[in-house]
């Protein structure tokens, strides 16, 4: 069995999508309807820059969605791939949760971007810039995590943001908070604690204006029920029905990403295979969570064309 996955923020760069544009009219037609539907030349910004402004939270996240549904088109319409004959199940990383709504077909790519922007641009003006901030957890599993959040909130919000692998957690919340975690992590068991070069502290409560901003929207998108089952972040179990898909799309603005839970139940479920789509970031995840597993990234033409021939 097989599982198509999309990553989250951070795997945006510029230059992004455009060797895939150059050699695909399909792929030029996706960047070309992000762009109709958010007015804007998004894939300009992320073929030539600036980096700056690629990485606000309101460009980047679009663009990820983009550049990966991009790659699964090229896939599909010049491989003649039906996902739904090809994998079981889908899933993505944070915003990578709309890709693989869109992916299977739950969402359209138009809605998408414009959630996605809409998603960023609530998430940014959520918490003042300055105010909130995260930090990544190495050496540390979800137990020791919360113990360190827990130890370092001091009436403060500091909560568990992303279960990412067995080794690695990311706590979210006030700039005071994490700057404590990044002082206590070593002696609470951590090998190391980093500060995330992010502009607002993602997944935890402090959230709760931009999951408000998104219910609302969500309220009003068209969301059809998946070709394959979606695994939620926030619940890490498969899910098929619409309005249960808007309900943990809202919820997963606050809430935390159980991506280690999730890749834990596909394989329960019997997926072998974990293909990555537009980056090589969840990969690495995925071999650290289930060492068994097969992982394959799926980023250029040869990549897709490898692909086509192992289907």
């Amino acid at each position: 069995m097989r599982a198509f996955i999309f990553p989250g923020q951070g795997s945006q760069a510029v230059g992004m999508g455009k060797a895939l544009a150059d050699a695909s009219l399909v792929a030029r037609e996706v960047f070309q309807e992000v762009d109709d539907a958010l007015g804007q030349h998004l894939y300009r910004l992320m073929t030539e820059g600036p980096a700056e402004e690629l990485l606000l939270t309101e460009n980047s996240q679009a663009a990820i969605m983009a550049n990966a549904i991009a790659t699964l088109r090229v896939l599909e319409r010049e491989g003649n791939v039906r996902l739904a004959d090809k994998v079981e199940y889908v899933a993505g990383h944070s915003l990578g949760e709309y890709t693989a709504l869109c992916a299977a077909g739950a969402l359209d790519v138009a809605t998408t971007a414009r959630l996605l922007k809409l998603r960023g641009l609530a998430m940014q003006a959520a918490v003042p810039v300055g105010e909130g901030a995260m930090a990544a957890l190495l050496g540390a599993d979800l137990d020791k995590a919360r113990a360190i959040a827990e130890a370092a909130s001091e009436g403060e919000v500091c909560t568990v943001a992303n279960d990412n692998d067995p080794s690695q957690v990311v706590l979210s919340g006030a700039k005071g908070a994490i700057d404590r975690v990044i002082a206590i992590a070593k002696e609470h068991g951590a090998k190391k604690a980093v500060l995330l070069p992010v502009s607002a502290p993602f997944h935890c409560p402090l959230m709760q204006p931009a999951a408000d901003a998104m219910e609302k929207a969500l309220a009003d998108a068209r969301i059809e029920a998946p070709l394959v089952p979606v695994f939620a972040n926030v619940t890490a179990a498969a899910v098929g029905d619409p309005d249960t898909i808007r309900r943990l799309l809202v919820e997963q603005v606050t809430g935390m990403v159980r991506w280690r839970e999730s890749v834990l139940a596909m394989q329960d479920a019997g997926v072998g295979q974990f293909v990555e789509f537009g980056a090589k970031v969840l990969t690495g995840m995925v071999k650290r969570i289930a060492p068994d597993a097969a992982t394959v990234s799926i980023v250029s033409m040869d990549d897709i064309e490898a692909l086509l021939k192992a289907l």
